[in-house]
């Protein structure tokens, strides 16, 4: 608490020697309406463009904010009923603009100059829309939201994605660009004149320069506050926005079990449905979804008393789920994942040879999902979400008997979640989020209920963020706990600080919808930082940063552990970067978690870890990224903790790149729960030596802009070794005991992941994917392979899963369909 009330003394004294940034006074552009509308063609002839003047004079925002932009940009405005148009010339040498050629939404970091159009429909200085075209004509699109947080770039979702229509042209005096988005791909509220927040990015990658046409100053919090305003846009009268994209999926798939190879023909077919309630609202909904081509998970051997948090890669639960995710209560792996009685019946007829599995998947179906949101002219935003996951059954054969078991894996489950968001002035905001998950028959239900607000003062200084939080479960064995959280923060100018409590009873549960690692927790922290946003002599930004976290037991509240950790980071003028950071928990710990055993508690031993990471030039056609660190404890001068990563990513043309990953940790004092009890059911705990290792491969060739081939292929490789056990006294402390042999593991996860993806028309598209695994049921001997490389080699010695999958998406608008019809 000493170091917290320092830093806090620290906060609050620097506080007077900074200035808040001054206010930017707002750009206007002006959209003119329409009756023709422009051919996309890149080429900027049409008459109408001529109507309105251009959008001119962008201001760097990196490396060196605040100066004109080296480079001339134009923008014009045009608008009717259907969409708005937009086009803009960007002024250079067309031959030293950089053209590579990437996959959709992925722009960044990649060598090709881009231009962005952001657009804050709702006017609410918080939420908006992104449109980016590259110098190559391959569109990127995502949705700006408070919810995201991004120390560098953007705070832009990429998950979602619209239909708009876009080309590009190079002339002498650069490239130029038109775009039309259709108000389907947008929300707004119904108004005779619509007032939109709007601003324009362009990028130049042989500068490595960032402008915008309304000034983003880094000094200030906050993105779409910094937007400027858009003008003329009366009278819309959009058409109906209906549109539905069916599917059909076919293929196979080939599975090695322990009675040979398993073969399927996968076959499947749906819908999505987008339809535009009003100008406001949209609902989207998919009707027996297959979420099949979906790049794999990255498994691990997991030693910690923790459940491990996975991404979610189905496009329907990441596309424009911000308003979803606003509390941190949604994560939509809950929904669709492996039923619950899935291992129970895997170890059933493991330990019984009269028994054979005829049935049981690994994943629950579902048989439709649905999302409804969107923002009131008020800045009321409203999201409902409905999921509903079919009841799972496995079916068991006894041989003796020849009769076969059915057994319910997962019950018939309905999750749904409820968010109401007002905007307020600023930045400011208030939330009421509610998920529910109710189960048929005795499965548990589930409620939780969050209040969360952000309030922000009128400088855009300073700020108090709070949450409130109440879970109740319900069936045989009802509970229910509550959550808190009180910060107060300096979100812009140099020197920032913020000092947070957060609260979580013993029995808070937020699980069955949403993701807690541990309850029953009481932290209190404090942080401060300086950030130099602008160049210097010797850098072109740089960032000091120290924070102090003090962990508390809540039941009973008793102390657990203190950690400081402190990093500076430094961008160089040759667009290297470097980060030196230092990490402590300098006393022993109170562990109440690693015992898996409730009241218990272990000593953990004390460590400090010092690291640097950094990365070259992402121009240049070799570009590496480097992360070395070492930790070690005072207590034990043998326990030694090594980390250490390695990227390189090689462009070797403007249509292909590769990049390979190798990452890696050796930890030979780690301790904990050895998966192992004695008679009297006290935690036996072990000494371990732990060795991981992860190859990433990833690639990407394009034939097209809108034709590529992605490429990922990951080997995990994770070895445990016993060295000795013990026993926990009362107070924590170590006591040895026996050695136990057969404790140590060998574990591998490999899959690779290949995607052919044809983008043949706005909206539609064709896929065909390749998969390949190692069963997880499947081994490797550590003993005699004890080394990565044998590892890997005997990897693909084993039978291997394979998939092949064809997958063709169809686009339907219901206007266009009207005009063909015509």
């Amino acid at each position: 608490m000493r170091y917290l009330f320092l830093i806090f003394l620290l906060c609050g004294s620097v506080t007077a020697f900074t200035q808040a940034p001054a206010a930017i006074p707002l750009k206007n552009i002006t959209a003119v309406r329409t009756k023709v509308a422009p051919k996309i063609d890149g080429l900027i002839k049409d008459s109408v463009w001529q109507q309105t003047e251009p959008a001119t004079g962008f201001i760097i925002n990196s490396p060196d904010y605040g100066k004109p932009a080296s480079l001339r940009t134009e923008v014009w405005l045009l608008y009717d009923d259907e969409a708005l148009y937009v086009a803009a010339k960007n002024y250079d040498n067309p031959s030293s603009v950089r053209k590579q050629l990437t996959a959709r939404d992925g722009e960044q970091q990649q060598d090709i100059d881009y231009f962005s159009i952001f657009l804050d429909t709702y006017n609410d200085d918080q939420n908006g829309f992104q449109f980016v075209v590259t110098s190559r004509n391959v569109q990127s699109d995502a949705r700006i939201s408070p919810a995201i947080q991004s120390m560098f770039g953007l705070p832009s979702d990429y998950s979602w994605d619209a239909v708009w229509e876009s080309n590009v042209a190079f002339t002498d005096e650069g490239w130029a660009l038109e775009m039309r988005i259709p108000y389907i791909s947008l929300r707004f509220s119904k108004s005779e004149e619509q007032r939109w927040g709007i601003n324009f990015q362009r990028f130049s990658r042989r500068l490595n320069e960032s402008s915008f046409w309304n000034p983003v100053d880094p000094n200030i919090a906050g993105f779409v506050n910094q937007f400027g305003n858009v003008l003329g846009i009366t009278n819309i009268e959009p058409a109906l926005r209906l549109s539905f994209l069916p599917y059909v999926t076919t293929g196979f798939r080939n599975t090695p079990t322990t009675r040979g190879l398993v073969n399927e023909w996968l076959r499947n077919g749906g819908m999505d449905v987008k339809w535009g309630v009003n100008e406001s609202f949209t609902f989207d909904a998919t009707l027996v979804p297959d979420f099949g081509q979906v790049i794999s998970d990255n498994l691990i051997l997991n030693l910690s008393p923790f459940e491990v948090q996975f991404q979610e890669n189905r496009p329907f639960f990441t596309e424009g789920t911000e308003l979803f995710n606003k509390a941190g209560l949604f994560y939509s792996r809950r929904i669709g994942l492996t039923p619950s009685g899935y291992w129970q019946v895997k170890n059933r007829v493991a330990n019984d040879p009269n028994l054979q599995i005829i049935k049981n998947p690994g994943l629950t179906q579902l048989i439709n999902a649905s999302k409804f949101s969107g923002r009131n002219k008020k800045n009321l935003g409203i999201g409902v979400f409905n999921a509903v996951g079919a009841p799972m059954m496995a079916s068991i054969l006894n041989k003796q008997t020849g009769k076969t078991e059915s057994i319910e894996t997962e019950p018939l489950t309905n999750y749904s979640l409820i968010v109401i968001d007002q905007a307020l002035k600023g930045r400011s905001s208030i939330t009421f989020t509610n998920t529910n998950v109710m189960r048929s028959g005795t499965a548990r239900d589930a409620n939780v209920s969050a209040l969360d607000f952000a309030l922000y003062d009128k400088k855009n200084n300073y700020g108090i963020v709070g949450t409130g939080r109440y879970s109740k479960i319900m069936g045989t064995n009802p509970y229910d706990g509550f959550n808190t959280t009180l910060s107060l923060r300096k979100v812009s100018g140099k020197i920032q600080f913020n000092v947070n409590n957060n609260i979580e009873s013993d029995r808070y549960d937020p699980n069955d919808l949403g993701f807690l690692q541990a309850p029953n927790e009481v932290t209190s922290s404090a942080q401060v930082s300086y950030n130099q946003f602008t160049p210097t002599k010797n850098f072109l930004s740089y960032r000091y940063s120290l924070r102090v976290t003090n962990q508390q037991l809540y039941k009973p509240f008793v102390w657990q552990e203190l950690q400081v950790d402190a990093s500076a980071f430094h961008f160089f003028k040759n667009f290297w970067d470097l980060t030196i950071y230092y990490v402590t928990k300098p006393s022993w710990q109170h562990d109440y978690f690693e015992l898996r055993t409730p009241g218990r508690m272990i000593r953990m031993m004390p460590w400090h870890y010092v690291g640097i990471n950094g990365s070259t030039d992402s121009r240049k056609r070799l570009y590496a990224g480097l992360e070395l660190g070492m930790g070690q404890t005072p207590a034990f001068r043998n326990a030694e903790y090594i980390n250490y990563e390695l990227t390189l990513r090689f462009r070797f043309s403007d249509r292909l790149s590769i990049e390979w990953s190798g990452s890696g940790n050796s930890d030979n004092g780690n301790v904990g729960y050895a998966f192992r009890r004695e008679a009297n059911g006290e935690p036996i705990v072990g000494w371990r030596d732990v060795k991981q290792f992860t190859t990433l491969v990833s690639g990407l060739y394009n034939f097209t802009p809108r034709m590529f081939l992605t490429l990922r292929a990951r080997h995990y490789w994770s070895s445990v070794r016993y060295e000795r056990f013990y026993n926990i006294d009362a107070k924590g402390y170590w006591i040895d005991r026996p050695f136990i042999d057969g404790n140590d593991n060998n574990y591998n996860a490999y899959n690779l992941d290949l995607f052919y993806t044809w983008d043949f028309m706005y909206g539609s598209r064709l896929i065909v994917g390749w998969k390949n695994w190692m069963p997880l049921d499947r081994s490797i001997d550590g003993m005699r392979f004890s080394k990565y490389g044998q590892n890997l080699v005997e990897v693909f010695r084993m039978p291997q899963g394979r998939e092949l999958t064809a997958r063709l998406i169809y686009f339907l608008d219901s206007q266009k369909l009207k005009r063909k019809k015509r």
